[in-house]
């Protein structure tokens, strides 16, 4: 890789970086799919650092390489996206100085890892206080007929959210570069990729038993009930297994569309049927 990139990205200010991270947060939801969610926001807040860092002609295939990484699965409160694409960035930075030494798969167990924490927190912060107290005045207000009830509703939201979204893109990059070096300097490396992919599958388990919600009603008579003794062996066994099934059908390069739409098909059938409830 030409150093030109790297150089002009260490050259921008660390506020025209700030700004790039914070608007990348302000606007995560931007776009929403079903498929990867949050993940085109995340590329397009991260996308101007990738473009100084591969940009020269030559450097078109390691760009799209880079644009590819950040268009991976990605959600999470969303005043807390810069804080992720701010470390995220300094990990570019690092695989574009040190192509050889730096594995770029550490860049997405990473968010991966972040993902869980980090929304558990924002979102008892964001939705669970924050958007009550908020709501709470404003509605108090608007029932007087103030019109000042949705002002100032919206004021406080965002008297909260725009200092963390800030700060949050500045920390992640200057702590990330930290961390980096840190890493680099007692060889660490293999330890962190090992404990980021951990905490992702973690994470991953977490969010398959507690979102994908698939039983069965199969029984015969009193006597037997399919479902807990499917739960004996294995809790949450179906949705495991479901979860695995779309996996591999992803993997074959099945369209994740045509994939929602036939879950949705064979949905109602087995419902229809009494095989499954969803």
């Amino acid at each position: 890789m030409s150093k030109k990139g790297l150089e002009v990205q260490k050259n921008t200010s660390l506020h025209k970086k700030t700004r790039e991270f914070f608007w990348g947060g302000w606007c995560m939801q931007t776009l929403w799919n079903y498929e990867r969610q949050m993940n085109t926001a995340f590329m397009w807040g991260i996308s101007n650092t990738l473009d100084r860092l591969y940009c020269e002609p030559d450097e078109d295939d390691k760009k799209k390489e880079a644009y590819q990484r950040s268009l991976e699965f990605f959600n999470i409160t969303p005043q807390f996206g810069s804080f992720v694409m701010g470390i995220v960035a300094a990990m570019e930075e690092e695989y574009c100085e040190h192509p050889d030494t730096f594995d770029p798969r550490i860049m997405n167990n990473v968010k991966v890892a972040l993902m869980g924490p980090l929304s558990g927190i924002g979102d008892a912060l964001f939705q669970g206080t924050v958007r009550i107290i908020a709501m709470s005045i404003g509605i108090s207000l608007a029932q007087q007929g103030s019109i000042l009830g949705p002002i100032i509703a919206m004021l406080i939201s965002f008297a909260v959210s725009f200092p963390i979204t800030w700060f949050g893109g500045k920390l992640g990059y200057v702590k990330g570069q930290e961390l980096l070096r840190e890493i680099s300097e007692s060889d660490l490396m293999d330890k962190v990729m090992y404990a980021c992919s951990v905490a992702g599958l973690v994470v991953v388990g977490g969010m398959v038993a507690s979102l994908v919600n698939i039983t069965t009603p199969i029984s015969y008579g009193e006597t037997f009930q399919l479902q807990p003794l499917l739960d004996n062996i294995l809790p949450k066994m179906l949705p495991l297994a479901m979860t695995g099934i779309m996996y591999w059908i992803v993997k074959k390069g099945i369209n994740p569309i045509l994939v929602i739409l036939g879950c949705f098909v064979a949905g109602v059938i087995f419902q229809y049927f009494g095989i499954l409830a969803i």
